[in-house]
């Protein structure tokens, strides 16, 4: 028996150990991006996707989205995630109705940063929406779940399929 218990915690030992290896040779950083069409124009596309406070009515990852204040003056929301995580946000370029940028504020020693760069454009069937994230992953674990597992896309994919039902609309997300 004892020896089957061995072996078993033997194999996950090695199993994070070659994770943790390769994880050391992905790059730190990454660029993913993921867009849609939507049957919606510009405008009402871009005063969902700006009420940062209204996204827990619409994404079930969030619980809660709220305005913290900044001794900077700058834009900054605090979002808890339904995983328990809470994330916060600033907003560092906001062009109605074209662009929106929210970069996460990573305090020294984080596992993961970066930002997502929203864009709207307009297109003859309403408008496409695309997610840029430009982040990266410090833990190499992380880092090989965050590319094999997760994957880089999966988060905006969950967003756009949700800023869809929230129009009705069924939406194909198309990774880039």
């Amino acid at each position: 028996m004892w020896k089957w218990v061995l072996i078993v915690v033997g194999g996950l030992v090695g199993l994070v150990v070659l994770m943790a290896v390769i994880g050391l040779f992905l790059p730190r950083g990454h660029v993913a991006s993921t867009s849609v069409v939507l049957r919606q124009p510009p405008d009402s596309i871009w005063k969902t996707i700006r009420d940062l406070a209204g996204q827990p009515g619409w994404w079930p990852e969030i619980l809660e989205s709220r305005a913290v204040p900044d001794s900077a003056g700058r834009e900054v929301w605090d979002q808890r995630m339904k995983n328990g995580f809470t994330m916060r946000s600033i907003v560092t370029v906001s062009t109605p109705p074209t662009k929106l940028v929210t970069l996460i504020d990573s305090p020294p020693g984080a596992a993961f940063g970066g930002s997502w760069t929203y864009e709207v454009q307009p297109v003859p069937e309403g408008s496409r929406v695309t997610i840029t994230e430009d982040g990266w992953v410090a833990n190499p674990i992380f880092r090989f779940l965050s590319r094999f597992v997760f994957g880089h896309h999966g988060t905006q994919v969950a967003y756009l399929t949700a800023l869809g039902r929230k129009y009705g609309e069924a939406v194909q997300p198309v990774r880039r």
